[in-house]
């Protein structure tokens, strides 16, 4: 597919395209606006890190004053980890964001399309965008779902954040066409928890194995992306009775605060990180180093099949 002229892509991502070796996409949002400073630094240096160590090259997404990016720079990394007016675009927002010059962390819809552009096939991040609670009536939904569902990629995550309705996430992947396939489990992991108590029909057992499932995909003509759910560790967890203790009362206190739409989900995060004394940004970061792990050796696999 041809490259449109504003998507600039490191010289080092694109000959790795060029020649079919393995590059891993990574989402910038995490560090833009998912942990606080100066952690989210050391997070996001420590994912390239744990790439280059699989032999894969990163390419981490965003926007840099105004140019879209694949394979941000250490410099540009830092720059959007500390500047205080980065903003959070969508794909949606994308060519606004571009056109007034903005710097932007990527959301999973938009690391995906940008990661799609460039020509890149594997892509990990933390927790996938879902369904609302509240969604019947609100219409609540990430463009995360409707866009990968476009996307022949395939998108390691921890499941959904355990804040959404992931019953009702569930069927939505369902009637996207969107494949879920467990890593080594058929419980369907809620981002802080391995099991969220719901279950998926598929696990595999490999990431060459998730490698064939994505190449018979593309053999098919089929877009859609394969989503890989790869729990946490259940030693490094949310302690599972906390977990749902503070998610009651959570939820609780954003219903009698009155807190509704775009603001719901910041409140819920900000009280979780509260209540469980900032255990639950420990877990984001367990969640997103096993996710760029398990995306790195699914990218050699994938790059080992096509030669």
């Amino acid at each position: 597919m041809p490259v449109s002229a504003p998507l600039f892509i490191a010289a080092e991502v694109r000959e790795a395209v060029a020649a079919g070796e393995p590059v891993l996409a990574l989402e910038s949002t995490i560090f833009t606006h998912g942990l606080p400073r100066p952690r989210n630094l050391d997070v996001a240096l420590e994912a390239e890190a744990r790439v280059r160590a699989f032999g894969v090259v990163p390419a981490t997404i965003g926007v840099v004053d105004g140019r879209p990016t694949v394979g941000l720079s250490p410099d540009e990394i830092e720059q959007l980890s500390t500047a205080d007016d980065v903003v959070k675009a969508s794909v949606r927002d994308i060519p606004v964001v571009a056109v007034k010059g903005l710097s932007a962390g990527t959301t999973v819809a938009a690391t995906g399309y940008l990661a799609s552009r460039a020509g890149l096939r594997v892509f990990s991040t933390g927790g996938l965008g879902g369904v609302h609670r509240g969604a019947p009536q609100t219409f609540d939904e990430s463009a995360d779902l409707l866009t990968l569902a476009g996307l022949p990629l395939v998108v390691v995550s921890a499941g959904v954040k355990s804040i959404l309705d992931i019953p009702l996430t569930l069927e939505r992947l369902e009637t996207l066409n969107l494949a879920v396939v467990g890593y080594r489990t058929t419980d369907y992991p809620g981002f802080y928890i391995a099991d969220s108590g719901h279950d998926i029909e598929y696990s595999v057992d490999s990431p060459a194995e998730i490698a064939a499932i994505a190449r018979m995909r593309d053999g098919l003509g089929i877009s859609s992306t394969l989503l890989v759910a790869n729990p946490v560790a259940a030693e490094r967890q949310l302690d599972p009775a906390l977990h749902d203790d503070v998610l009651a009362r959570a939820l609780s206190a954003a219903n009698a605060r009155g807190v509704s739409g775009h603001d719901t989900t910041p409140f819920l995060l900000d009280f979780l990180q509260r209540e469980t004394g900032g255990r639950s940004l420990d877990v984001n970061v367990e969640v997103y180093r096993g996710n760029v792990g398990l995306g790195a050796r699914i990218a050699l696999a994938l790059a080992d099949t096509a030669g």
